[in-house]
């Protein structure tokens, strides 16, 4: 459902929160929501719980609401929240009522983190495809077998129902919803606004190059692997790597490839890749990307996307170029 403002439609923005609600889940998209009002008069959040009455977060403020879910009418987009407590503690038969009643006056229902249980249980996520945080996904694959669980997107799209891993993939799932109602162009201006990436794509891994695959185990490996990541374009060599960690070349790459399966060298490699994908995510053009990430000519990034990617950095941008939702003229009225 939609509001007018100067003759501009603004759509209804529904949180639903409770006891216990991960604050970050609900923050975030909502100050992208209002964030994007700077450029566009596009929305209206309206904060709800299941009785009107204010709720506790998970850090423990107090927050007041403006309504009851059954009393709050129509929205364009209907956005339920996670918890760190376990379903068995949030998800009560209240909530799930309330969530009911919200996913029959929506045209969009969206679940952050853990707040796909709550959908889950309704049965509304039966045979779509959905996320969550990956520490929740195991449990939601058990519980509901009918779901199809990606545990690595930041967010989904299925239809008229979105997903997002939680926490700071809320802010993504926000801004691709951004994108969808106003283009991309706005979606990136509110980023910038924020300081936030884009481009982190609906389909990119939940883990940044740094936190995937083995963590360093030895205060030494971690002491190096910091060095790294600090300052990836930095002339990294085995030898200067050994020499700040007060070790021999030798010991040092047994420590790498007995923790990280990696040698320094390959490290490094990894480490820059990574950050380079990241920074061409973000819009940073290749060249910049290159001399950023220590490749130093757009020239060496090619080589090395070709060579693990199999596409120029250059193609591998145009397909991330947005946030990977793709836009559609949907109508803006509810749907039941």
């Amino acid at each position: 459902m939609s509001n007018t403002f100067c003759g501009v439609p603004v759509r209804r923005m529904g949180i639903l929160l409770f006891d216990g609600v991960k604050t970050l889940d609900f923050v975030g998209p909502a100050e992208v929501f209002v964030e994007a009002n700077q450029r566009v008069a596009g929305y209206e959040v309206v904060l709800l719980s299941v009785d009107g009455q204010p709720v506790q977060t998970s850090i423990g403020a107090r927050v007041e609401v403006s309504a009851a879910a059954a009393e709050a009418g129509r929205f364009d987009t209907v956005i339920v929240p996670g918890s760190e407590q376990p379903p068995a503690k949030f998800v009560t038969p209240e909530l799930l009522a309330a969530a009911r009643h919200l996913s029959f006056h929506t045209r969009r229902l969206t679940s952050i983190c853990s707040g796909a249980v709550v959908l889950a249980q309704l049965g509304l996520l039966d045979g779509r495809r959905v996320t969550t945080h990956w520490k929740f996904a195991a449990d939601l694959t058990r519980r509901f077998p009918a779901i199809k669980v990606d545990a690595d997107a930041i967010f989904v799209r299925d239809g008229n129902l979105y997903s997002s891993a939680g926490v700071a993939a809320g802010i993504d799932l926000a801004l691709a919803l951004v994108e969808e109602d106003h283009g991309a162009d706005v979606a990136r201006q509110v980023a910038q606004l924020l300081v936030v990436y884009m481009q982190r794509a609906g389909g990119q891994s939940q883990f940044s190059a740094s936190l995937a695959g083995p963590a360093p185990r030895s205060p030494l490996v971690r002491k190096v692997v910091d060095v790294i990541c600090a300052d990836p374009a930095f002339p990294h060599t085995v030898q200067t790597l050994a020499a700040h960690a007060q070790v021999s070349i030798r010991h040092l790459t047994r420590l790498f490839r007995a923790e990280l399966e990696r040698s320094p060298a390959e490290y490094v490699a990894f480490i820059r890749f990574g950050v380079a994908r990241d920074m061409l995510h973000a819009g940073y053009g290749v060249t910049e990307a290159a001399i950023a990430s220590g490749y130093g000519t757009s020239e060496a990034l090619r080589r090395a996307f070709i060579a693990r990617l199999g596409i120029s950095p250059r193609k591998y941008q145009q397909r991330f170029r947005s946030t990977g939702v793709p836009a559609v003229p949907e109508p803006m009225e509810a749907v039941s």
